[in-house]
């Protein structure tokens, strides 16, 4: 089976192309790097010629909240047409767990505007709403940065390696459409803080983490529900402990 991977060249992406490689499908990146652009249309119609599936983990290289929004509008729209023109049978697309409970994000708010183009196109698909990446700690922990300390809210996260999405991704990829959402996540949960502090301490980094249940989330604030798995979600198999120590 063709599967052309839009982002296939990132994170995510190029570890979906070899896992769906190993398994004996044609799987193929695309990405501006290899000349297909889904801003502006590029290279789309020649990639798509023949897929079978599309799966789409490309994320905006701007979370600012105009660009972000413009991104994902714009890239799903142009994607979901080429791929009607040349009769993908299968939209798979990378989310994230909690996004319409945190719609005072512009990055959110874009993100539901992706799955509602997707939902409305017509094109059988697979949404996969994912937690947050471990690869993503170390911005988290930036952004709590004040100073001599890290200040990030106390309440629980999910955090998933980017292995086990790309493994869920590639299970999504190759069973039948749900035309719902799927959700994954990591197989812990604990305080956003505290999993902060666990990274550093790995990392040889002293510095002082607060838990403070006023601080937000990149602005917004959170609970334990917010970015967490519901019951039925597919767990990853590696903790987080394992994870800072493959590092």
């Amino acid at each position: 089976m063709k599967i052309v991977v839009i982002g296939g060249t990132g994170l995510i992406g190029s570890k979906l192309i070899a896992l769906l490689q190993q398994r004996g499908h044609e799987a193929v990146a695309a990405s501006p790097n290899t000349g297909v652009n889904t801003l502006t249309g590029e290279g789309l119609a020649a990639a798509l010629t023949g897929a079978q599936v599309v799966v789409d983990v490309a994320n905006s290289p701007s979370f600012e909240d105009t660009a972000v929004m413009a991104f994902f509008r714009t890239s799903g729209r142009n994607l979901l047409a080429a791929e009607a023109a040349a009769g993908v049978k299968h939209h798979v697309a990378l989310s994230v767990v909690g996004t319409e409970r945190l719609q005072g994000s512009g990055y959110f708010r874009a993100k539901l505007v992706q799955e509602q183009l997707i939902e409305a196109s017509g094109i059988p698909y697979t949404i996969v709403r994912a937690t947050q990446f471990m690869e993503f700690l170390p911005a988290i922990v930036q952004s709590g940065a004040e100073g001599a300390m890290v200040r990030l809210p106390a309440a629980h996260v999910q955090p998933i390696a980017a292995q086990d999405v790309a493994v869920a991704m590639a299970d999504s990829t190759l069973a039948a459409p749900v035309n719902g959402k799927v959700e994954i996540g990591g197989p812990e949960r604990a305080g956003m803080a505290a999993m902060a502090e666990r990274y550093l301490r790995a990392s040889g980094d002293a510095i002082s983490v607060v838990a403070d249940a006023r601080a937000s989330y990149f602005g917004q604030r959170i609970d334990d529900a917010s970015l967490t798995t519901a019951a039925g979600a597919w767990l990853g198999a590696t903790t987080l402990d394992a994870w800072l120590a493959a590092r």
